[in-house]
């Protein structure tokens, strides 16, 4: 048995962090008992900061690590389609895979322990499946064409053989309503809902939402200018859209684990829609992507009111200078300064872990292994400043 103590042990699952506190682990990284020290306990390896359970980022593109600092920032969500369109292949074969390698690296030693990655190539196959990190691969699916849904449909299962050819856990997955049609929306989550999961980009912009509602904005132009098809006007929130197009599958209710990802528009009436059809549903907000591209964040308010299921993910180098859960947990604390930093932590690891229903991660309890992670530079108060970073502890 091994003891490590801390000026602050966060759980993953309880908002108030244990003061002065220690973990006991077994040489397999096992949890054996967490509590807090008495004057007579030995403090063990005695570190100053927080010690919080392995993190879990619940959405990153790996495989756009080798755009790191290539694009214009604040450009809305029709620019950054223009950016990466024009720079998603300005690199070799060889050094996409080796910048990749290295963040997944870089990944593993701040702390991540699992991962809900996209891919729409074999670039990271390899990779992650060498990997002491759990990764689930969601083989996200284009199309904005009806008559290319069939074909479309044909490449991501080859794709996904050669997923199941590594032995890593995958399976498509829809991107979002602007990038498909209707018809291939549906099909896409068919067959993500057989595998259990589901990942789908939701109203992210401004401009998605006024394309669904309203059929116009700068990416309805975007697209109406490379002359292609664009979703159907409903005059309703983009996310209900989806949900139109889920209901399509089967009628309601879904079980399957499904994640909302950047939420930046959501509304409550899309709130209760969807938590009405979708019975595990989480919401994945990525706060430095979202500031990058449009100068927005999600509404959390909204969000807690409604005790939605939230978790943290870091998006790509396309839309981010890093990849740091640490980052966006500090992002989340300044400009959301009344969310308890427990709270913040819960949704950066058991909440994602609950999603990729991974019982031993998120949570530092008995016969739990969820990987231990060191935050270090505080402040006195126990808040995380701009200089908080993370490195994995076991």
């Amino acid at each position: 048995m091994k003891r490590i103590s801390a000026s602050y042990v966060y759980t993953g699952k309880d908002i108030m962090p244990v003061v002065d506190g220690y973990v006991d682990y077994a040489d397999d990284g096992t949890i054996i008992s967490v509590g807090e020290l008495s004057g007579t306990d030995c403090p063990g390896d005695r570190y100053e900061g927080i010690i919080a359970p392995g993190f879990v980022n619940a959405h990153c593109h790996l495989e756009l690590s080798h755009l790191r600092g290539a694009f214009e920032k604040g450009t809305g969500m029709s620019g950054f389609i223009n950016q990466i369109n024009s720079l998603r292949d300005s690199k070799s074969r060889e050094e996409k895979i080796r910048d990749a390698s290295a963040w997944l690296e870089k990944l593993w030693n701040q702390g991540v322990s699992a991962m809900a990655d996209i891919s729409n190539c074999d670039d990271t196959f390899a990779m992650k499946s060498k990997s002491p990190m759990y990764t689930r691969t969601f083989l996200e699916v284009f199309g904005t064409e009806p008559e290319d849904c069939d074909a479309v449909m044909e490449g991501v299962r080859k794709l996904k053989a050669e997923a199941d050819s590594y032995g890593i856990d995958a399976a498509p997955t829809p991107h979002a309503c602007y990038t498909m049609s209707p018809q291939l929306l549906t099909a896409a989550s068919a067959e993500a809902l057989k595998s259990g999961f589901l990942s789908y980009h939701s109203q992210e912009s401004p401009e998605e939402e006024e394309l669904v509602i309203s059929g116009t904005g700068a990416l309805a132009d975007n697209y109406k200018g490379r002359h292609l098809s664009t979703p159907p006007v409903t005059g309703k929130p983009a996310l209900m859209y989806f949900l139109d197009r889920l209901s399509e599958v089967h009628r309601p209710p879904f079980d399957e684990h499904i994640l909302l990802v950047h939420n930046v528009c959501l509304t409550q009436e899309a709130a209760e829609a969807a938590t009405a059809a979708l019975k595990n549903v989480y919401w994945a907000v990525c706060p430095l992507s979202n500031l990058f591209i449009h100068n927005a964040l999600p509404p959390l308010g909204l969000m807690r009111e409604n005790k939605l299921k939230i978790a943290i993910g870091t998006d790509s180098l396309s839309s981010n200078d890093t990849l740091d859960m640490v980052a966006e947990m500090y992002c989340i604390s300044e400009n959301f300064p009344d969310i308890p930093l427990g709270e913040i932590i819960s949704w950066a690891t058991s909440s994602g872990a609950s999603f990729l229903k991974e019982a031993q991660l998120g949570e530092i309890a008995p016969g739990k292994k969820p990987g231990l992670v060191l935050i270090e530079n505080i402040d006195g108060n126990g808040r995380l400043t701009a200089d908080s970073c993370s490195k994995r502890i076991i």
